[in-house]
């Protein structure tokens, strides 16, 4: 009837029904163990992203044959280094080039007001990076990426990671982040869907690279391609933007010279 009142107990327009508990032990035998505090956590957050950001994923590939070559000697010097050893992944590289097409493309980095009515166009590149940890998936703070070098870069990386694999992460050091990382590399896989850490407006996902024949105008040479997998909010940046943010992107990956462009 018009203008009667929905029922009690009845669903809005816009909330999400609830799944339906099932007494799993009526199935077989049954093993409860409780969620970490991590993912206690974490878990209402992503699920807040996931419902109130309108998620789109676009994907690309950069070719890091000369790239992962660079790295390697630079891991081999880190490695040697009496005062202060540490390990060089890919990852720093990766904060630097991100950074530097962040800088082309500012809207990457901002967020958007609680009313969706503004931008917030935030003038510093702080990266969070996706740890993971035995109790579940950490996301530490690198501060003022584009004012640090490689080196410090992976030092700094490697400082956080073992403090976040130790549960001894600050608040400080996962705050703050305009754009965040999550890197699959070490695992595997072909591509994903990363969830956007609102209120960032994107997200980089990175899985393993593959050798792969890659056309180079007179043969099919063995290349080194790394898939690249960009999560955004649709309402702040479209399809036609987030391609060319990633062509940017994969281009500077290729050719590191561009961040000091």
């Amino acid at each position: 009837m018009a203008g009667s009142a929905a029922p009690a107990g009845g669903v809005g327009g816009g909330a999400l029904p609830a799944i339906p508990p099932v007494d799993f032990a009526k199935f077989g035998p049954v093993e409860t163990q409780p969620l970490s505090r991590i993912k206690r956590i974490s878990g209402p957050r992503l699920h807040a992203s996931w419902v109130n950001v309108p998620h789109v994923t676009h994907t690309d590939e950069a070719d890091i044959t000369e790239l992962e070559a660079f790295r390697k000697r630079l891991d081999e010097d880190a490695k040697k280094d009496k005062a202060k050893p540490c390990r060089v992944s890919l990852l720093p590289l990766l904060m630097r080039a991100a950074v530097a097409t962040l800088k082309a493309f500012p809207i990457f980095n901002a967020a958007l007001t609680p009313d969706g009515a503004s931008l917030v166009l935030r003038r510093y590149w702080h990266i969070g990076v996706a740890v993971d940890t035995p109790d579940g998936l950490v996301v530490a703070v690198i501060k003022d990426v584009d004012q640090k070098g490689v080196l410090n870069l992976a030092r700094e990386l490697g400082e956080l990671s073992e403090k976040a694999r130790a549960g001894k992460l600050s608040p400080a050091e996962m705050q703050g982040a305009t754009f965040t990382i999550s890197s699959l590399g070490g695992i595997g896989g072909t591509a994903f869907t990363p969830i956007v850490n609102a209120p960032e407006v994107a997200i980089l996902g990175v899985v393993r690279a593959k050798t792969a024949p890659a056309w180079d105008g007179e043969a099919f040479r063995p290349r080194l391609m790394l898939p690249l997998c960009l999560s955004y909010d649709h309402r702040v940046i479209d399809g036609a933007g987030a391609a060319r943010f990633m062509r940017r992107l994969a281009e500077t990956v290729e050719d590191m010279r561009r961040v000091i462009l």
